[in-house]
């Protein structure tokens, strides 16, 4: 674990900027440069230096690599200009054709001055790649020792020959621990110090049992009352989550203030002051993981456990973590002691066997635990939905990593019992660390939610949002180094790949490298909150006091908007030093793309511009295209979204409102005309019925101004007189409901007029109804018992209906049915 802490450490300083001030880049010595070159490459050809001189040797490669790097920008400015003033002059001919001379001499000094120019370039260049290849020359023979290192057979901890002088070895160093510690009691010396420090050391003692004993309850409670005055419920979950934090740190404040109390006292030896400096990293490694298996396997007040584990689950995934983050802290501890007192190898593997077997083991039952419980939920939701998506990102992970410690912790116990303690080492404790870590990305990415939701003072919700997922895998790609450390990569791998990442990889005459993506990212985040800026200030500040109409405003601020996100990235990859011309070739090839595949999104795009730009269609107009009628309320390069009456959004394509017919009942102004068709009785009069319907129309609200309703009757239908309402609406979009009040209004005064609005009555006929009845011969058929009164009803009728108006039957009609009995 220090280790670990020591590497991402020195990861972090070398990746921090040395100076903020521009300096001069210098030529570096090539004579001394070479010299040392030639040593090392001479040393790797033979016997290769031990380690530590190899890590020395390549710390000095790498800082001369860094001064070849410089150096390859000597002259830049010079050679640009030299270059310009070359291409300038044009291409030289080809084909045999004279120059002139001046243009020839003046083409020949500019090279020359641009081969001297380039001398010092091409020099650091080739110098670069010679350190470069040496580092790569001493990682491999670093590489290939520690394989080897890993792989080595040592005793098998299961010889019986050896446990008698391992615990001899570990009895000797607990008794010449409290030998010595006896001895210094009895120092004069070391008396008058505990004289001199007794209350001290009294006080840390006391203070030391009270935080161990009684502190993660006292945190507990201070969480819990200091949570109960906080409002929302993201809050209070951030403020639990830092109150947690005491059950770890309390408890080991205590064992630091016993540590602090046993070295004062001056009582200790070497192993002693080991051991007590070893009490709070072994404390640290235990509370950790308790307080891990509390925020991630028990529910909190926003978000459910990581994973579904009953109540006797959850304790014993509580204490197996625990156990395992216990024999962590002593590995460490051994690890210590075996150093001073110098264990041989039997004694090491009899000594470390027994931890890598109980940490195996842990692992293993918690993996098992977490596989069953993922089983279970994949049977309830079923072998044919995707269970990754289904499950969730933990889920997922978990099965991953749970499905890989299985294995993992078996082959750890086969090999350390083979003797192949180093490789199952290598194998535990990095498993270890990566379950931790993994607990910690989770933890964190539920802290960062919670804590953009209480920021922001919404609801549990927003944790779902797309700064929450961006921060996790920000933590996820951060992560990534660590896993690496965590798995035997060394700090200078790491390094290497980060300059191999800086120098990039060619594209045209530019180099695409992480600083130039990061650039490019920064430079467009910073345009683009710019662009968002100008476009809140546009419609709310700006535009209200235009002219412009609501769609109109709208229209500028979508443009600009646009504009502002192309120009961001214009000025993001020309910042970051690409050259445009080199993605030419990219996009030959999208043209061709948009050419065959992307036609139709293309031709939306392009109708989309011109609607903005000629706004025949707004936002908020009442619109009829196709057979789909609402209202626009938005606009967008590709689709426009019309929301109809019935409140459901259409998505309807740009190309649609530009190449087809749209009736548009609201564009320029709000004022319709209503049109209302009436029928009356033959008979009626009609010049009675047209000024009850202006009186009618003329009371409604609603009507424009300075316009006149018109009543017309229009003629003679099969049934009434037909008559025509027609008014102006100064809102078009109250037809319905003018509609209606006018409807209403004219049946209540036609019902007081004693004015009737006909329908149309229609006879049925029956050709041939003996065809239906039975061929039985019965009179008293259930066919003809039921067609015959209804025929002779309808008979009796049509004769009334004759009688009264002869004129109502057309020619050949008569009182009787002609091919058979009226129905």
């Amino acid at each position: 674990m220090r280790t670990l802490i020591s590497r991402l450490i020195l990861i972090f300083c070398l990746c921090l900027p040395l100076s903020v001030q521009a300096q001069e880049v210098s030529a570096p010595d090539y004579a001394a440069w070479n010299s040392f070159a030639v040593s090392l490459e001479n040393e790797l050809q033979g016997a290769a230096p031990d380690d530590a001189a190899l890590e020395a040797a390549r710390a000095q490669l790498v800082d001369w690599r860094s001064d070849f790097l410089a150096a390859q920008s000597i002259n830049a400015t010079r050679i640009e200009t030299l270059q310009a003033q070359i291409e300038t002059l044009g291409p030289a001919p080809t084909d045999g054709g004279a120059e002139p001379p001046d243009l020839s001499a003046r083409r020949a000094e500019l090279n020359a001055q641009l081969d001297v120019a380039m001398t010092p370039v091409r020099q650091a260049q080739e110098a670069f790649t010679r350190a470069d290849g040496v580092i790569g020359e001493i990682d491999d023979v670093l590489l290939s020792r520690q394989a080897d290192a890993l792989m080595e057979l040592g005793p098998t901890p299961l010889n019986p020959v050896l446990w008698p002088k391992a615990v001899a070895d570990l009895s000797d160093t607990v008794v010449t621990a409290w030998a010595n510690t006896g001895n210094n009691l009895t120092n004069e010396r070391v008396q008058m110090r505990l004289k001199a420090n007794g209350a001290t050391i009294l006080f840390l003692t006391i203070l030391a049992v009270f935080l161990v004993l009684r502190g993660r309850r006292l945190t507990d409670k201070a969480s819990d009352k200091i949570q109960s005055y906080i409002k929302g419920t993201a809050g209070r979950e951030v403020s639990g989550f830092v109150g947690s934090l005491g059950q770890v740190i309390v408890p080991v404040a205590g064992l630091f203030a016993f540590s602090q109390a046993a070295k004062i006292s001056g009582i200790l030896d070497e192993r002693g002051q080991v051991i007590a400096e070893a009490v709070p990293a072994i404390g640290f490694a235990y509370f950790f993981a308790l307080w891990l298996a509390a925020r991630v396997l028990k529910p909190t007040e926003t978000a459910e456990p990581a994973f579904d584990l009953s109540p006797a689950q959850t304790r014993e995934a509580s204490g197996h973590l625990a156990l395992i983050g216990l024999g962590y802290g002593v590995h460490l501890l051994l690890s210590d002691i075996a150093r001073i007192d110098a264990y041989d190898a039997g004694t090491m593997s009899v000594l470390r066997f027994p931890l890598i077997a109980l940490i195996a083991i842990s692992l293993f039952r918690l993996a098992q635990m977490l596989i069953s419980v993922d089983r279970a939920d994949a049977q309830v939701i079923g072998p044919s939905m995707d269970q990754g998506a289904s499950l969730g990102f933990v889920a997922l992970v978990s099965r991953s990593m749970m499905g890989l410690l299985r294995p993992a912790a078996v082959i750890a116990v086969l090999m350390g019992a083979v003797g192949y303690m180093s490789a199952a080492s290598g194998i535990v404790y990095p498993s270890v660390l990566s379950l931790t870590l993994l607990c910690v990305l989770l933890v964190a990415s539920r802290f960062a939610s919670d804590l953009y939701a209480a920021i922001l003072q919404r609801g549990p919700e927003a944790r779902d949002g797309l700064v929450p997922v961006l921060v996790s895998l920000a933590l996820v790609l951060l992560s990534i180094p660590v896993f690496a450390l965590i798995w035997g990569m060394r700090v200078e791998q790491l390094l290497e790949i980060w300059t191999a990442m800086k120098k990039g990889v060619p594209l045209g005459d530019a180099h695409l490298s992480i600083t130039n993506i990061l650039t490019v990212l920064i430079v467009f985040a910073i345009g683009f909150g710019l662009t968002r800026l100008v476009k809140a200030a546009l419609s709310s500040t700006i535009l209200p006091k235009t002219n412009l109409d609501r769609g109109g405003q709208q229209a500028v601020v979508s443009g600009t908007g646009y504009i502002g996100v192309f120009l961001s990235a214009i000025v993001a990859i020309m910042a970051a030093g690409i050259d445009l011309s080199a993605l030419a070739l990219v996009a030959g090839a999208l043209s061709v793309g948009i050419g065959f595949g992307l036609q139709n999104i293309v031709q939306n795009f392009v109708s989309g511009i011109i609607l903005l730009i000629e706004r025949p269609v707004s936002e908020g107009d009442w619109i009829e295209v196709g057979d789909q009628m609402g209202f626009v309320r938005d606009i967008s390069v590709r689709s426009t979204r019309i929301e109809t009456f019935d409140r459901t959004d259409v998505i309807v394509p740009n190309a649609d409102l530009i190449s087809n017919s749209v009736i548009n009942y609201t564009r320029g102004n709000s004022l319709g005309r209503v049109t209302l068709k009436v029928g009356v009785a033959y008979g009626t009069d009609t010049h009675r019925v047209e000024a009850i319907l202006r009186e009618i129309i003329e009371a409604q609200e609603g009507l424009a101004p300075a316009t006149e309703p018109q009543v017309l009757f229009m003629g003679f239908g099969a049934d009434s007189l037909d008559f025509q309402v027609r008014a102006i609406l100064a809102d078009v979009t109250t037809m319905l409901s003018f509609t209606s009040a006018v409807n209403h209004d004219i049946a209540a005064r036609f019902v007081a007029e004693d004015i009737e609005i006909p329908f149309a009555q229609r006879d049925i006929w029956l050709r041939n109804p003996e065809a239906l009845m039975s061929q039985s011969g019965s009179d008293t058929s259930p066919l003809q018992a039921t067609v015959k009164p209804v025929a002779a009803a309808a008979v009796t009728k049509k004769k009334q209906k004759h009688d009264q108006d002869p004129l109502s039957f057309e020619d050949g009609d008569s009182g009787a049915a002609p091919d058979g009995d009226a129905l």
